[in-house]
């Protein structure tokens, strides 16, 4: 496994100053390794729902919980509602921070339950898999080999550090099995697994692009309303991203359906049937796929407080705003060895009052391209 200083940081600080810590996210991404960081496995105080023992640890959690000192841990706690209310009561009993150490998958039922029973005493702190952040500081340097092999592998620990490609394929298309059959009906989600196969795969198709639900619903015979259900659903357990839409009040007809991104490239790849990265680089979804996983990157490195696309139906368009404050930073992502300045970007910087617009590109040289205009390679946006 390797080292994730920072993201144990955000958690230690996190515990610094708030009763409790939800630790959410999808199923294998590092959670239950994070929290072990923190208090051992073998600790009393230590609770994972998954294993027989603990759950039986549990079946008097009053008695259990009540008399416990120090950090609780409970591991897949959406998986025992219940405890919710009794949470809240305990944490009750003094303003004390850093007393719980909550970890779900990333469920509906989670967010719910946490936002109903413990609104005001915990911070969420979103678990994904491997980032650029993590790959670079076991390098001590960006080594593009490990981050190409990141790209076409994905975040997910497993995947990342298996031992070939074919390996590595085989834990993905497992891991998208488990997740329609096993996770999302545990969720409370009644979709059938087959649909919500299907739709995964097709979804696929459109990564990077614009939304629209009436495509997809007639290859399915279903509804749009069934289809956007089924495209919530991906969104909520962190397998999706909805890119929401900037629109302001401009002399131009603005698009207003989100993009669609996978949040983890490897899972998009295996959907898609792409095995290495000789099929990969030859595809015609390579580029689409490399904006995907480099947008990702920037969003989880930069940490903007608000995030969207920006397009215009006479065909201007900028892949990323980024709001932090009053500033507005414009990013695009552009898969190509010496990126030019395009029309849209000088429409993007003008319209929409950019302060910065950076084009993110897989080289590495940074230059400026332009009057606020930069291009930069995917290393540097790292602090």
């Amino acid at each position: 496994m390797l080292p994730r200083l920072n993201l144990e940081e955000t958690v230690r600080t996190a515990l610094g100053r708030s009763r409790g810590v939800v630790l959410r996210g999808p199923r294998q991404s590092g959670k239950s390794t994070l929290a072990q960081r923190f208090l051992s496995r073998e600790s009393p105080n230590y609770f994972d729902l998954e294993f027989p023992p603990h759950v039986q640890r549990l079946a008097e959690p009053t008695q259990t919980l009540l008399n416990l000192s120090g950090l609780v841990v409970i591991d897949e706690v959406q998986l025992k509602p219940g405890l919710f209310p009794l949470l809240r009561t305990l944490m009750d009993r003094t303003n004390a921070p850093g007393q719980y150490l909550l970890l779900g998958s990333a469920s509906p039922s989670l967010l719910r339950q946490a936002g109903e029973s413990l609104l005001g005493r915990v911070e969420t702190v979103e678990v994904s898999g491997f980032g650029l952040r993590e790959i670079v500081a076991q390098n001590s340097h960006f080594n593009d080999e490990e981050v190409t092999r990141l790209w076409l592998r994905g975040g997910f620990p497993r995947s990342y550090l298996a031992a070939s490609d074919a390996d590595s394929l085989a834990w993905r298309t497992h891991a998208i099995s488990d997740h329609v059959n096993v996770d999302l009906p545990q969720f409370g989600i009644n979709i059938a697994a087959p649909a919500m196969l299907r739709f995964w795969t097709m979804l696929a198709h459109y990564h990077g692009q614009i939304w629209s639900a009436a495509p997809p619903a007639r290859s399915m015979g279903a509804s749009e309303p069934t289809i956007r259900r089924y495209l919530d659903t991906l969104t909520q357990s962190l397998m999706i991203r909805q890119l929401q839409p900037w629109h302001q009040n401009l002399a131009k007809r603005q698009v207003k359906a989100p993009k669609i991104y996978f949040r983890d490239t490897g899972l998009l790849h295996a959907l898609m049937g792409i095995k290495t990265l000789a099929e990969l680089v030859t595809h015609p979804a390579c580029g689409s796929s490399w904006e995907g996983f480099a947008l990702e990157q920037v969003l989880r490195i930069a940490k903007p407080d608000e995030a969207f696309f920006w397009a215009t139906h006479q065909g201007a368009e900028l892949d990323l705003l980024m709001l932090r404050g009053q500033e507005r930073i414009g990013v695009e992502f552009k898969r190509s060895d010496a990126p030019k300045i395009t029309p849209s970007m000088r429409i993007a910087m003008n319209d929409l009052k950019l302060d910065a617009l950076y084009v993110v590109y897989p080289g590495m040289h940074r230059y400026a391209m332009g009057e606020g205009i930069h291009a930069v390679p995917l290393w540097a946006v790292l602090p």
